[in-house]
């Protein structure tokens, strides 16, 4: 037996999240799938990071522990032609010794993708949330620097979630705008991230482009002094895992 890593791009929007549920189709789930038509024994995989149903990813991590050796470079093109089409493999490795994909990880990027056309952009729709209008680029980037740094992201967490802290570092929250596809994109790299924290954090930073909050009331969020300034969730369809980094 030995323990396999793999790297898996998808598209999230026909699925319930990564993780395995009874009523809805996962990516968890077709890959497992995948696997037992290849191994001729159900597998469980583990991923480095539950996605939402709706989010999607480049670069989500999974491992699991084969039952028998089959050549790595020969595995993704077998998977990829079991998985549906919006689920690709990109690469297959052996795991070192005490390899998790998700405990082992020593942080995440996520980036998050805006519309910023008059109208939505129809090949875009999957990928990006349709924000036009007023946008003080300005605003926005002073509350995303406010919440670089190691912080206690208790406002910005769904319900839901068990971890024991609410302590996470984020190493970086940017902007970038694309004018000529009228995108912009908002990247977080972090140790870690709570339930559904990035989309609170883009939401907290949406409102702050339209004026409605101060980048300061994003600094009181985060100190506990105004919680209800944390949020809304945004949309998942402009949220993608986009790196896992070991």
């Amino acid at each position: 037996m030995s323990d396999l890593s793999l790297k898996v791009s998808y598209d999230g929007t026909g699925y319930g999240g990564f993780q395995v549920q009874k009523n809805a189709p996962t990516i968890q789930g077709e890959l497992e799938k995948a696997l037992a038509v290849i191994y001729k024994e159900p597998l469980r995989v583990t991923g480095a990071g539950r996605t939402d149903a709706g989010v999607h990813a480049l670069g989500q991590v999974v491992h699991y522990r084969a039952p028998f050796e089959i050549p790595c470079s020969k595995l993704p093109a077998a998977l990829n032609v079991l998985l549906p089409p919006d689920i690709v493999v990109l690469k297959a490795e052996t795991a070192a010794p005490g390899f998790h994909a998700c405990s082992s990880a020593k942080g995440k990027v996520y980036r998050y993708t805006l519309d910023r056309a008059f109208y939505p952009q129809v090949m875009r729709r999957r990928f990006a949330y349709h924000f036009p209008g007023v946008f003080d680029r300005q605003s926005a980037e002073r509350a995303a620097k406010l919440v670089e740094g190691t912080h206690d992201f208790g406002a910005f967490r769904v319900t839901g979630s068990s971890v024991r802290s609410t302590v996470r570092t984020l190493y970086r929250a940017g902007l970038a705008e694309f004018p000529e596809k009228e995108i912009i994109v908002l990247t977080f790299e972090g140790s870690g991230f709570l339930y559904r924290m990035v989309r609170m954090l883009v939401g907290s930073l949406l409102r702050v482009a339209r004026g409605r909050l101060e980048p300061e009331d994003i600094a009181a969020a985060l100190s506990g002094e105004r919680p209800e300034a944390a949020g809304p969730t945004a949309p998942p369809q402009g949220l993608c895992l986009e790196k896992v980094i070991y």
